[in-house]
């Protein structure tokens, strides 16, 4: 079940993005819970918070600001869930374009991105430092209509 997160999911919040790993730091959670343009939106199994996704509100466009999904839940629907409710989010604030960021090696994510209407906007080299490794990994800028 997808609901809105509020501050009192916080600590659970972090929690799941602790092993999720999206790259959102506790600031960027709990400003993006206190804001009037992002919305923190939570998919619950019958147990628990099994994902997160932080969306915000710009000026014509909607951004995915970051996505978590618990490792142990990846490959079973749970992002795509999240997803298409980030999309029905933006298109209620009447964005007309939705935007993304992946790191270039996340193939998992880009194959859900581009079978929910995403396309390669450009490449930022170098933007991400690389995981478990030295160096750095390029980000694809991506987006969709509305």
């Amino acid at each position: 079940m997808i609901q809105l997160l509020t501050r009192v999911d916080e600590a659970a919040l972090c929690a799941l993005e602790a092993r999720a790993r999206s790259g959102a730091s506790t600031h960027t959670i709990k400003e993006a819970l206190e804001s009037d343009t992002q919305e923190v939106l939570g998919y619950h199994d019958d147990v628990a918070l099994v994902g997160y996704a932080l969306v915000a509100c710009l000026p014509f466009e909607a951004e995915l600001q970051a996505i978590g999904v618990l490792p142990e839940r990846r490959g079973q629907g749970v992002g795509r869930v999240l997803l298409q409710a980030v999309i029905a989010q933006a298109r209620a604030w009447q964005s007309e374009r939705m935007l993304l960021e992946v790191r270039a090696g996340n193939l998992a994510a880009i194959t859900l991105y581009e079978r929910l209407g995403f396309g390669v906007d450009g490449r930022r080299k170098g933007y991400y430092p690389a995981i478990d490794a030295a160096g750095r990994e390029d980000a694809l800028l991506m987006s969709r209509g509305l």
